[in-house]
């Protein structure tokens, strides 16, 4: 990985120092926060109705403007990101209504599960898992369901390593008036995401992946259409109004109810790094070469990896568990090296792949300390590589 370790330096990413045994979390979420962003999560308290703490939101909002690319207003809600999820499903239909939802892994399913709990009357569009999107499989969906008022996507489906193109979505949607919504909660910095350009009218992330934070942030920024389906949704919501939001915001530049005041310091010190080392597509472009680095390293190794290579994400990369290992022996194995690894999620994929996430603050020496762990443990179990001879 000498190419991307040259790039981690220069993006202000440097090489830890031999022997180092830091214990390293490369799970797809919570990730590594970097020592700046650790130092400002420690200063002393301040109050959220000051002038001094206004100030810190609006230097957020701004610069999260920069990570979605919008023109639009980026609310920040105290919540995981899936109560950014839930907030952009409440304020944009009402019971009763049809929605397309891509699922394609356990994310994808999660859209699914809050339209159905709201009453919203689900077209579920399954592409295979670990396969690219066909896109027809969207416009054919939008034929028979006209009166659909959502399409629901997943940028970066992290349980099965696949990142989908969301211009071809868009695309496929064709002249329709459902909204894209997108679930960019793991592929914001890691995958190129450009909201205004591409279409999207709601998009939804979270603090814990790419923005090196710990979790208890989520944003959702909205279209001026989806503002205006916002107004006659009428399912229920009080916490997770986006209209009392942005009134808020409007009035006084402040959220409704108190903010998580510690995470949002620390978001004003990680948005001034990213910024600081070249900005959004820098960032993007770093992920994209860390992540083909790995899968070619770990292919050299002889293993199998889950996700099509015409879809791979930059942010996380799923691995086939050989045959005749036990997939959670060798998670375990490898955490008593210092690497924290995810396993498989569901039925579908427990036990029979691993990921490697790749982003935020993760660079080559990280990457390369999990590839020796890795190879470790499965020389351990008794794996050997397949012969090419």
């Amino acid at each position: 990985m000498t190419e991307q370790a040259n790039l981690n330096s220069k993006l202000g990413h440097p090489e830890r120092s031999e022997g180092s045994h830091d214990p390293i979390l490369l799970t797809p979420g919570p990730t590594i926060v970097p020592p700046e962003v650790r130092q400002a999560l420690g200063r002393p308290m301040v109050h959220h109705r000051t002038a001094e703490f206004r100030a810190v939101l609006q230097e957020v909002e701004s610069g999260l403007k920069a990570l979605f690319k919008t023109s639009e207003l980026v609310l920040i809600l105290t919540s995981s990101g899936t109560g950014a999820m839930e907030a952009a499903a409440v304020n944009l239909l009402s019971a009763g209504d049809e929605a397309l939802v891509i699922q394609g892994g356990k994310f994808g399913e999660r859209w699914r599960e809050i339209c159905e709990a709201y009453g919203v009357k689900v077209i579920a569009v399954d592409p295979p898992w670990g396969k690219p999107l066909p896109p027809r499989l969207i416009s054919e969906a939008l034929r028979q369901h006209p009166g659909a008022r959502a399409v629901f996507a997943t940028l970066c489906e992290t349980s099965t390593g696949v990142a989908y193109d969301l211009k071809a979505i868009r695309q496929a949607m064709g002249d329709c008036e459902a909204l894209l919504v997108v679930d960019a909660i793991s592929g914001l910095l890691a995958e190129p995401f450009d909201m205004d350009a591409s279409g999207v009218d709601a998009a939804v992330c979270g603090s814990q992946k790419g923005m090196m934070l710990p979790p208890g942030l989520a944003f959702i920024a909205l279209s001026p259409r989806a503002w205006e389906a916002a107004k006659s949704s009428r399912l229920p919501k009080y916490y997770f109004n986006l209209l009392k939001a942005r009134a808020s915001w409007e009035k006084e530049m402040d959220t409704p109810f108190t903010p998580a005041i510690t995470l949002l310091v620390g978001l004003n010190e990680s948005l001034k790094k990213i910024q600081g080392q070249g900005g959004v597509d820098r960032f993007v472009q770093r992920h994209q070469g860390q992540a083909q680095a790995l899968r070619q390293s770990l292919q050299a190794l002889g293993l199998q990896l889950y996700a099509d290579p015409a879809c791979a994400s930059n942010a996380v990369t799923a691995v086939k568990v050989p045959d005749g290992v036990n997939g959670k022996d060798l998670i375990s194995k490898i955490k008593k090296q210092g690497i924290t690894v995810a396993g498989g999620q569901g039925k579908e994929l427990s036990g029979k792949i691993f990921r490697i996430a790749s982003m935020g603050v993760v660079g080559s020496a990280e990457l390369d300390r999990c590839l020796q762990a890795l190879t470790q443990a499965l020389t351990e179990l008794g794996w050997k590589a397949p012969s090419h001879g």
